[in-house]
């Protein structure tokens, strides 16, 4: 087939010298067992070379996209293609719903499982945490069936996979009561203020996000998400330790239209059309940018903002938005919450790699006292054995990794440099 082998913001060049739509999953183990470097790209929205191989690409899109709900143990069944999005409409649709989402409705469950992804909330952890169990095709080509009940020696290992064991087929997710969520923004909440009452601030609402590009000493937003009947809600129209309440909806980027964004102003929702910051049919974010983001244990917030506060001038110039959240802590090996309550900041940057590479090092200086760890699929300069210093079970990870795949089928540069090599 012919397509442009980059990924979503374009700023990554996949070298792959074959890319495969297997229609079935029988094709799908006939491919990996007959090739010898094999990855999945997924819907494309990692910034670096972590989906990347100089063999076969492998794009599940042809796989039926089957979805099935078991009321009984509050699970559903989903095939690995399928997105955030579609899966909350089939859930809301017949009584359920997934504990959170990330700012992209569009994004594919197993890449984001695979990397890490989150949402937000004190109490809200990354979203492969989730995951009860999943199949995946080894190296082999055998389809493998893995979970929570009955392989809990490993499977903590294995949801956060970096796409170093195989490739998933299909995921099952524990699953709870629907619910609705209204979406609240307020504007122009200072720096100190925000510091200030730092845990109160982000415990304000179910999820709550600041924003800040940098040119003024405040955060521009502050977007609060609350569950509908939640009692501890507060009133929308009273200002928020000082920030005044949104009278428009806003979009996280200033100047921006707001029209790819998720309902705001107390408008309630089903929850997979509020905690997502940009609605499903729109094209997401800003697109010609670059992401980077770490995440940090949560009582180093303060000080980590406050290490960063002297780069204010240089992030303001290459900034498109900086976003802070917070992220329970979990149990899976790679996760970047692994075993601590977090705080993320994550930055959306203009598409000049150079420059970003130049401040990456200096920001990753300043954030080096605080136990930084990258996300898997954003762009980021620490060296590897930085990467390794806060990653405790990566010894077991890569015990793993090769014995899953033994001769390296699904390694890659990425792979070889921060995790398995």
């Amino acid at each position: 087939m012919t397509r442009p082998l980059t990924n979503w913001a374009g700023n990554f060049r996949f070298s792959a010298r074959e890319v495969l739509q297997p229609g079935s999953v029988a094709e799908l183990q006939a491919a990996v067992r007959n090739r010898e470097h094999v990855k999945v790209l997924g819907t494309g929205h990692s910034f670096n070379g972590i989906a990347d191989s100089a063999g076969t690409i492998l794009l599940l899109d042809a796989l039926p996209s089957a979805i099935s709900l078991d009321p009984t143990t509050s699970t559903v069944r989903a095939a690995a293609g399928v997105t955030f999005g579609e899966l909350g409409a089939y859930l809301h649709a017949r009584g359920f719903s997934i504990p959170n989402l990330a700012s992209l409705p569009h994004i594919s469950l197993a890449g984001a499982f695979a990397t890490g992804t989150h949402g937000s909330g004190v109490a809200n952890p990354i979203l492969a945490a989730s995951v009860a169990a999943l199949e995946l095709v080894k190296a082999d080509g055998e389809l493998v069936k893995l979970s929570r009940a009955t392989d809990a020696d490993v499977f903590d290992g294995v949801v956060v996979g970096l796409g170093a064991l195989g490739v998933v087929v299909s995921v099952t997710l524990d699953v709870i009561p629907a619910f609705e969520v209204r979406q609240d923004v307020y504007l122009d909440l200072a720096f100190d203020a925000a510091l200030a009452e730092f845990e109160e601030l982000m415990a304000a609402a179910y999820s709550v996000s600041l924003f800040t590009n940098w040119q003024q000493a405040a955060f521009d937003m502050v977007w609060c998400k609350n569950r509908v009947g939640d009692p501890a809600t507060r009133d929308p129209q009273t200002p928020l330790f000082g920030a005044r309440p949104a009278t428009t909806n806003q979009h996280p980027i200033p100047g921006l239209d707001s029209v790819h964004c998720t309902d705001q102003l107390s408008r309630p929702g089903p929850a997979h059309e509020r905690l997502p910051h940009f609605r499903m049919d729109f094209l997401p974010s800003h697109g010609d940018e670059l992401q980077t983001e770490y995440l940090l244990p949560r009582h180093h917030a303060i000080a980590a903002f406050n290490a960063l506060r002297p780069l204010h001038g240089e992030i303001a110039q290459l900034v498109l938005v900086n976003e802070i959240r917070t992220v329970a802590r979990d149990s899976l090996w790679m996760s970047p919450a692994y075993r601590r309550d977090s705080v993320a900041f994550h930055f959306t940057w203009k598409p000049d790699w150079a420059a970003v590479q130049g401040l990456l090092a200096k920001l990753e200086a300043a954030l080096a006292p605080f136990e930084p760890r990258p996300h898997w699929g954003k762009v980021f300069r620490m060296p590897p054995a930085e990467v390794h210093k806060h990653c405790p079970r990566l010894e077991d990870f890569r015990a793993l990794a090769h014995a899953f795949d033994p001769d390296g089928k699904f390694r890659n540069r990425f792979l070889d440099t921060y995790v398995v090599g």
